[in-house]
């Protein structure tokens, strides 16, 4: 029988920062992660500012900075019948250093905390390991049962299981954490373009014509996504041809004219966009982060972000009792009661996002492209200069930034 102070389910940036910061705090600490490495593409790749100073308060911020990344500073949009950049959000106005997001292939990212965390003594990460059940037992959760690639089985069992696997957490099947969901009017594609000199840099959001684009600037390359009509995916990729959807995106941004875009509907990634909580985080010997706790809509790029967030919470509040050996039921609840203001709040947002802006902008009731079907925030964001530090602030830093426990501090 294997035993660990803190299991931790999920190897992705909430699994893998609780990980490093219970470890550095003297935490016994074993992280399963299911795939062989971290190399899966379209994986949220923004690292906002709050993150960019986690890193720096533990001592990783210059090996961050050794990273292939590119830093996203302005989010554009073509407005207007002759498609003029309006700056919708400068993140060069806020202080530095911490005046932009980066762009970070998320496996660079994680591996990176792999190595940090294999410093420590008390840290363990198990790839090619997948919880498969949960161990019930005496009404709390006591580890979990697991499965390796080389189809070898076992037994884990640990003081407490925090689930950071996503929202495919099978954990969120429990009936007591009450799953919440809310209705989502769209899916996004994710695919790549090339990119030239002299193109747009940054960020760049088209809505026009009843299609929403978004382009983030990678260097060579643009990370696209098409945001798309709920459960729209397979019909039109039935019907419609993979010369059909380049001709789309060239007739919403003329400039790709004459490129080679996509190859091959392969090559189109689909994100069936969640959105939805659990109204209890945490069951007797369980917690639940991140994704499992809360899914994200991709609307403003922050789920990653909330997720670390989390981790740093969590691991606040959980490193000494797990340390001392006195965890109690109620060190885990203030967990959630200290991250849900944060949850609601974004997701609130989220939604307000897609009933006013994503769902007309779908339909055509918003096109940029015509002033007087633009969104009301755009119209008073340019005619109120001063109001546009309010996005990138909310953006960069969100509603209350985290910090580490001092025995993670280097």
């Amino acid at each position: 029988m294997e035993r660990t102070t803190c299991c931790i389910v999920g190897g992705g940036p909430a699994g893998m920062v609780l990980g490093l910061l219970l470890a550095r705090s003297g935490v016994a600490v074993t992280v399963l992660e299911k795939h062989g490495d971290f190399l899966r593409d379209f994986r949220g790749d923004t690292v906002h500012p709050t993150t960019l100073r986690l890193l720096d308060q533990i001592g990783l911020g210059a090996r961050f900075a050794d990273l292939p990344q590119r830093h996203l500073q302005q989010i554009r949009i073509p407005v207007g019948p002759d498609g003029d950049l309006f700056t919708f959000g400068d993140f060069t106005r806020l202080h530095p250093p911490y005046n932009y997001i980066a762009m970070v292939p998320q496996w660079d990212f994680l591996d990176m905390l792999a190595q940090a965390g294999a410093q420590e003594p008390p840290f363990t990460l198990r790839m090619n390991t997948e919880a498969t059940e949960l161990i019930r037992e005496g009404g709390r959760v006591n580890g979990v049962r697991y499965r390796t690639a080389d189809g070898g089985t076992g037994e884990l069992r640990a003081t407490i299981t925090i689930a950071c696997d996503g929202r495919d957490s099978q954990v969120r099947a429990l009936p007591e954490l009450g799953l919440q969901d809310f209705p989502t009017p769209m899916d996004a594609r994710w695919f790549r373009i090339p990119r030239e000199p002299g193109d747009p840099a940054g960020g760049l959001g088209v809505i026009r014509d009843g299609a929403f684009t978004a382009l983030l600037d990678r260097g060579d390359y643009f990370q696209a996504a098409s945001i798309i009509a709920k459960g729209t995916d397979g019909t039109d990729r039935a019907q419609r041809s993979i010369a059909e959807f380049n001709a789309d995106l060239v007739r919403r941004l003329p400039w790709l004219a004459g490129r080679s875009l996509v190859a091959d509907w392969d090559d189109v990634k689909v994100l069936h966009v969640k959105l939805d909580r659990l109204r209890k985080w945490h069951v007797p010997g369980l917690l639940c982060i991140g994704d499992a706790a809360h899914a994200m809509s991709p609307v403003g790029g922050i789920g990653i972000n909330l997720a670390v967030q989390d981790a740093v919470a969590a691991a606040r509040h959980l490193a000494d009792p797990l340390r001392e050996g006195r965890l109690r039921r109620r060190h885990v609840a203030a967990v959630q009661r200290r991250r849900w203001p944060t949850t609601v709040l974004v997701q609130r947002f989220q939604r307000l996002a897609h009933d006013n802006v994503v769902g007309p902008a779908l339909h055509g009731a918003i096109d940029f492209g015509a002033p007087a079907r633009m969104p009301l925030p755009v119209r008073v964001l340019q005619n109120a200069p001063v109001l546009g530090a309010v996005p990138p602030y909310l953006l960069a830093w969100g509603a209350i930034p985290e910090q580490p426990p001092k025995a993670a501090l280097r």
